[in-house]
């Protein structure tokens, strides 16, 4: 059975001043890598493909050179647009907003994007990418909120607390084609993992 590896990227440093879709990641983000290859290598990748935003390209190489596994980049692969939001600061305040985006789906609360929107934008890359290596283990390195959207509606989850629950970085692990989830480690640090 081939897998698909949902991750949410590494740890950022924050920088208020840029969008966050501009962050790279922290030291501790490149040093967080070395463990996740580490669980990843259990699926047997084929293939890194990352977004385009900075900490999941950062995240995504690190991982596919110490894999030794090719990396590329893929678009519409992105965070939930949230570009014309300033920097929440106030981390209950952004939770918040998040929450009401995910209890919200049709309806523009966050950013320029519905979560609606954002899931079907992410559900049509990750088909894209996964039609692109078939017969392939592909690990797809995102964002928490795209990845939340899509694997609370393949499993029937509930987004807020599964959202809360991810780590940076953490990974979901579904099968092929039929996006059942095997496999949540919520904190690659922590080892937090619950099997189906």
């Amino acid at each position: 059975m081939c897998k698909l590896v949902l991750v949410r990227h590494s740890q950022p440093e924050i920088v208020p001043d840029l969008p966050a879709s501009q962050w790279r990641l922290s030291q501790v983000g490149r040093q967080r890598c070395k463990r996740l290859a580490e669980k990843l290598a259990v699926y047997a990748p084929d293939v890194i493909v990352t977004s385009l935003e900075p900490k999941a390209v950062e995240t995504g190489q690190i991982v596919a050179r110490l894999l030794d596994r090719p990396f590329e980049t893929a678009a519409d692969l992105h965070e939930h647009d949230r570009r014309n939001v300033g920097f929440l600061g106030d981390r209950q305040q952004f939770e918040a907003r998040v929450v009401d985006l995910f209890e919200q789906p049709g309806r523009l609360v966050l950013g320029s994007e519905t979560a609606d929107a954002a899931h079907a934008r992410f559900a049509n890359a990750v088909a894209s990418v996964v039609a692109k290596h078939p017969g392939c283990n592909v690990v797809v390195v995102a964002h928490g909120t795209v990845m939340t959207l899509f694997v609370a509606r393949a499993a029937g989850l509930e987004a807020a607390p599964f959202w809360k629950r991810l780590g940076l970085p953490a990974f979901v692990v579904l099968s092929l084609p039929e996006y059942e989830l095997l496999e949540v480690v919520e904190d690659v640090q922590g080892h937090a993992s619950r099997k189906k």
